[in-house]
């Protein structure tokens, strides 16, 4: 008997007449997200900081594109994306990320990929909620489970005198995942029907690697890139299957195969750090302080009646 086709981008349902915003969407993940969406019939927009690059990828996509500029590293730019925005949003990505990074500040003052990964999709989904009627997706990482570096630092999250960049990649991805699991407990409690959820690409072969602060990590990452690791558009499955499948509100999605380092898109589990409702709380607390964005009035199309 043969064995059942994993889920694929082929399986993504009819999407035209829907909208959605993929960020970090000029290449890697971002582009190939991009690329299935809108070969699906979506209305995509490409959230990028680099608009000539975003054209330049935008070129390369089969179907209704357009492109914004976003810096998440930039609250005001992020304030300014949102302030822009008009009408329904069906589908929200937030994809864009940097990755083990020498260390470095937002615009804002915030440890870089603490600041980018996490506060500034905090701050633009919140500024979004309004618009969008059906889903948030939110890409994570299996980063998120590093040993001893697998917890938010409340007392110091910018890891101000102890910064590492594995440290800091492993809090933001981890806080990724907190923040899903408090949208969705908010967005149930308000009677909304959106949902919130999660997805991680398994090693996936991009350029999010090459900046990487260890030569001899971007070494060894550089030989998995080649031997190890799906393509981009392998690696863009799961946050497909999450944006597009009748998954429950929190769900994480993530490759199936060992490890889950590649593989078909499938629900995976999380850490206990990254189910905690607790310090889900305290996080979302903690980035309502530092963004000065909170969890926004929703009400019409957005809220069951």
């Amino acid at each position: 008997m043969a064995k059942p086709q994993k889920w694929n981008a082929s399986d993504i349902a009819d999407q035209t007449g829907r909208t959605a915003v993929v960020t970090g969407a000029n290449s890697g993940l971002g582009i190939a997200t991009v690329d299935a969406l809108a070969r699906a019939g979506a209305h995509v927009v490409l959230a990028v900081r680099d608009p000539k690059r975003g054209e330049a990828a935008a070129r390369t996509v089969e179907g209704s594109v357009e492109v914004r500029r976003l810096d998440l590293a930039d609250l005001t730019s992020v304030r300014e994306f949102a302030g822009s925005w008009h009408g329904d949003l069906d589908l929200l990505i937030n994809n864009a990320g940097v990755m083990n990074i020498p260390e470095a500040r937002t615009k804002d003052g915030f440890e870089m990929q603490f600041g980018t990964n996490h506060l500034g999709h905090f701050a633009l989904t919140n500024l979004l909620l309004p618009h969008v009627t059906d889903r948030v997706v939110t890409v994570a990482s299996g980063a998120h489970r590093i040993p001893r570096t697998n917890h938010i630092h409340f007392d110091n999250l910018n890891l101000a005198g102890e910064y590492a960049p594995m440290t800091a990649y492993s809090q933001s991805k981890l806080a990724n995942l907190l923040f899903t699991l408090e949208l969705q407990s908010r967005l149930a409690a308000a009677g909304s029907s959106v949902r919130a959820l999660a997805a991680h690409p398994g090693w996936a072969a991009t350029n999010l690697q090459g900046g990487d602060a260890s030569v001899v990590r971007r070494t060894l990452m550089a030989v998995g890139n080649r031997f190890i690791a799906q393509d981009n558009k392998a690696g863009a499955l799961p946050t497909l299957y999450a944006a597009t499948q009748d998954l429950p509100g929190a769900s994480y999605a993530g490759p199936d195969g060992l490890g889950e380092l590649r593989g078909g898109p499938t629900l995976v589990g999380r850490s206990a750090a990254a189910s905690d409702p607790v310090s889900a709380v305290r996080l979302w607390q903690a980035s309502e302080e530092l963004t000065g964005v909170t969890f926004p009035q929703l009400s019409g199309a957005k809220a069951r009646v």
